[in-house]
């Protein structure tokens, strides 16, 4: 009693193996998209980081100017 001598084993095996690459295809595609889409949002989270600092670096110089400029008015 070989398997492999079972006239329905063949086509069964066929149909599992082929649904088994289209599976596999499919997955590796999502993984792809789910990578480039969290580099994306890793990118984006960067630019706004940076634009924060700058924001922020801003305002210190501000808050400095503010204050050189209250400290040097003479007290009435």
């Amino acid at each position: 009693m070989e398997l492999l001598g079972n006239p329905i084993l063949i086509p069964v095996l066929g149909i599992v193996c082929g649904t088994a690459m289209i599976v596999a295809i499919v997955a590796m595609n999502l993984s792809h998209k789910a990578r480039e889409r969290e580099l994306q949002v890793r990118q984006e989270m960067q630019i706004r980081q940076y634009e924060h600092e700058r924001r922020m670096k801003e305002m210190e110089l501000e808050i400095a100017k503010a204050q050189a400029q209250s400290s040097q008015k003479p007290a009435a």
